[in-house]
């Protein structure tokens, strides 16, 4: 922080055609992120119109998981935590929705368990946001592969224990009879659906956007660098990423709830590690510490999962060894990719 702090205030050497390439460099980021918003909104709905609803759901699907895989970078990209189990996350925040709405048709509790929808959501973000209270206090007091193993292990602890309970499916899993309601809105309408769906995105980027430029992102951010000099200054790293890990629970809880929504079919397969995999992939590929790092990884990953699939079975080959070129030749990822592109361009 101080050295952060000393660069600040240096005097700049390279004159006004620094700060010149440094607005243009700044342009051409903005105009990236301008053109991806507008094809989140433009495309599905052109999409929806034009009688191709395919594109609808997989732009739904884009979305929602790039929320989940935003939440897993709050924590990753900028906490240095490599967590290998956060698809539990994402299948208790469906699960807090398929379960009210089980009870509600089957056993007739209106008030307890219902399709509500404001009901389904704090459900799902509490409910993870207490079992990433009592995991994260025990894995985060172990590092490096150990906390990778053992947050994988809780993982699948829950996966087990969702598959070991009949009455809600089991590993045959569960039909969300209905989606939660809200005043005035219908997740019934693909086009409703997509549009809540990426208003939360916005505010979860917006708000890790924040969080990340806070006092207790510096501080996050410094102890994925030197956690033993801010343990010298007297701070308690402990409480400062155990708290950054709930919030990243309770993000995939949240995703997790939407997921639920948009599939209406839930199963302890949502859980699975390999499911926590493709999550982290998805962080990589598209850059760690990058604010649209994630939404960039999502959706490389979804099209080259439909692309590759269409001619091969064994998709999951190929797309490794693209993942694997991209780790060890692109820095950064996607995102640190195209920040060098307009870097180099503006040279």
């Amino acid at each position: 922080m101080s050295i952060q702090q000393t660069e600040q205030s240096k005097p700049s050497s390279a004159g006004p055609g620094a700060a010149s390439r440094s607005g243009q460099r700044l342009n051409a980021e903005r105009i990236i992120t301008l053109i991806i918003l507008a094809a989140l909104i433009v495309v599905p709905v052109a999409a929806y119109y034009g009688d191709a609803r395919y594109w609808v759901d997989l732009a739904t699907r884009l979305v929602i998981l790039s929320i989940a895989a935003t939440g897993l970078n709050f924590i990753l990209g900028y906490g240095g935590m490599i967590s290998f189990g956060h698809a539990a996350f994402i299948g208790l925040g469906a699960y807090a929705v398929g379960i009210p709405v089980f009870h509600s048709i089957n056993d007739g509790f209106p008030l307890i368990a219902s399709n509500n929808g404001f009901l389904h959501f704090v459900l799902a973000m509490a409910v993870c946001a207490v079992f990433a209270l009592l995991t994260g206090a025990i894995s985060l007091r172990t590092r490096s592969v150990h906390f990778i193993m053992i947050t994988m292990a809780f993982g699948q602890m829950t996966y087990f224990a969702i598959v070991s309970i009949e009455k809600y499916g089991g590993d045959d899993g569960l039909t969300i009879d209905l989606r939660s309601e809200w005043p005035l809105i219908t997740f019934d309408h693909p086009l409703v659906l997509y549009g809540f769906c990426l208003a939360s995105l916005f505010v979860v980027m917006y708000l890790v956007h924040r969080m990340v430029n806070s006092r207790f992102g510096m501080v996050l951010q410094g102890a994925k660098q030197n956690e033993e000099r801010l343990r010298a200054l007297g701070i308690n790293v402990y409480n400062y990423q155990l708290t950054a890990y709930v919030i990243s629970g309770i993000i995939c809880g949240y995703a997790g709830a939407l997921l639920g929504n948009f599939t209406t079919f839930i199963s302890p397969e949502m859980m699975d590690w390999t499911r926590s995999g493709e999550l982290m992939f998805m962080v990589i590929l598209g850059g760690v510490s990058f604010l649209f790092g994630p939404l960039i990884g999502a959706a490389v990953f979804l099209l080259l999962e439909e692309s590759l699939s269409r001619f091969t079975i064994h998709w999951h080959l190929p797309f490794g060894v693209l993942l694997i070129l991209s780790v060890l030749f692109i820095r950064g990822g996607l995102s640190g990719l195209l920040q060098k592109l307009g870097g180099a361009r503006d040279r």
